[in-house]
């Protein structure tokens, strides 16, 4: 068992490249609000220090594997009313015959901690969820996650996805 996985010393768990590569293909993402210069996926990142949470994400895709510790709350909060307000903006752009702008859509990597508040708060019924089979192996790593991981993406469809991504496949 990876007990450093379970305990709050780290939580910058990098994303494996072939689990972002697959999703990338999909989404072609432009920020990663949760990086460091040694793990960020995207060529526009927001580092600890940049705090992506006090950031605006408008008009990007974002791929976010946020810290998966008590904060992770926060980060599906920002999340939903990022993709969400963007959403609202365009529709009322739309109407007011302004140029529209890019929706923003937010692609977490995240626990599948359907347990939590945050998920039925800020997941369930707000975005589209595609579990994993399989646990993953993220870079830095000894074994995989003693945990399940799931796909949530909002600013798209709403539900549970048909496609289940095997992370032995990727």
């Amino acid at each position: 068992m990876n007990e450093g996985m379970y305990s709050s010393d780290r939580q910058d768990w990098a994303t494996p490249w072939s689990v972002f590569n697959e999703l990338n293909a999909e989404f072609r993402f432009t920020l990663d609000p949760c990086a460091s210069a040694g793990n960020a996926k995207c060529k526009q990142y927001f580092t600890e220090e940049d705090n992506g949470l006090t950031q605006s994400w408008t008009g990007h895709t974002v791929f976010m594997n946020p810290p998966y510790g008590k904060d992770i709350k926060d980060w599906v909060y920002k999340a939903k009313t990022e993709s969400h307000l963007r959403t609202h903006v365009n529709k009322l752009i739309a109407e007011t015959s302004y140029p529209s702008g890019k929706r923003t859509i937010v692609v977490g990597l995240l626990p599948a901690r359907t347990d939590t508040r945050w998920f039925h708060d800020h997941v369930y019924g707000k975005s589209q969820i595609r579990f994993l089979k399989g646990r993953i192996k993220f870079e830095g790593a000894t074994n995989s996650a003693p945990f399940p991981s799931m796909v949530v993406i909002w600013g798209g469809r709403i539900g549970v996805g048909t496609d289940v991504i095997d992370v032995n496949d990727v």
